[in-house]
């Protein structure tokens, strides 16, 4: 199943169970309770985030080529857990905005998302996966310049407003095997990054069982689950995002998740 959110005719905000391109059969009752979904479609006019999570957990330096072109001398045995703000979350063809303190270093990341279907507490490895409701695509935006030198830790760099793309479509787990999926990014249709899951350091259930030993997670809990190489702080020369750019997010059984640049001036 392929579960969006959406605006239909009337402006209306609502989840459904996409049928096509542009129609979806509305949710009726509870995204994470009891629900079924309407028999007669709807027209979708603009798809909005798939999912607004009460927290948004990230692992860094998950695939061990990205660890690498990072200069990282060990890589870790653990994940390596950051937060993103949940304000940073935008959708499909909504603009990442260049923010006015750090315009210059903005990068991208490719990444699987895990959405947490159920509050989660201590699950084991073998649990983990009947606690997830589905997997999207993210883009993990990063201001390299504050990450690395100007803060020297994650919290403003990951968190910038719109720093967080997510879509188009949270796919249930009975439509796609997250531990081999491929990953890439696209800029201005320039392939950049081109992974896949299975080269994961820790892969989803791993993830989730160590994150929900450290923390609950609540129903809508998005995990990001780092990215492969070929970043843009990485390249030689460096290739940064910038005004007018267009950045596409493509994870194999899921789709495309598409946003372009816009300028700090306009924040």
């Amino acid at each position: 199943m392929r579960i969006v959110r959406f605006e239909d005719n009337d402006g209306v905000s609502q989840w459904g169970k996409l049928v096509d391109s542009d129609m979806a059969c509305p949710l009726r009752g509870q995204l994470f309770g009891d629900h079924s979904f309407a028999d007669e479609p709807v027209r979708v006019v603009r798809l909005l985030a798939p999912i607004e999570p009460p927290n948004i957990f990230a692992i860094g330096l998950n695939y061990a080529d990205h660890a690498r072109e990072g200069g990282a001398r060990k890589i870790p045995d653990e994940p390596l857990v950051f937060l993103k703000a949940t304000t940073a979350v935008i959708g499909p063809d909504d603009p990442i905005v260049l923010p006015v303190s750090a315009p210059d270093e903005v990068d991208f990341e490719a990444e699987l998302a895990v959405v947490i279907g159920r509050r989660t507490r201590r699950v084991s490895r073998d649990e983990a996966l009947a606690c997830v409701l589905g997997f999207t695509c993210a883009n993990d935006v990063s201001a390299r310049d504050c990450q690395k030198h100007r803060d020297r830790q994650w919290a403003r760099a990951k968190s910038f407003d719109t720093f967080c793309p997510l879509g188009p479509a949270v796919v249930t787990p009975d439509e796609i095997d997250c531990r081999r999926l491929a990953v890439r990014s696209t800029l201005n249709g320039r392939l950049m990054q081109d992974g896949n899951t299975a080269d994961m350091i820790h892969p989803v259930a791993t993830l989730v069982s160590f994150l929900s030993h450290q923390f609950t997670l609540l129903p809508g809990t998005v995990i990001l689950t780092g990215t492969p190489a070929g970043v843009g702080f990485a390249r030689t020369p460096p290739v940064f995002l910038r005004p007018g750019d267009h950045i596409a997010v493509e994870i194999e059984g899921i789709g495309i998740l598409e946003n372009v640049v816009a300028d700090a001036a306009g924040d």
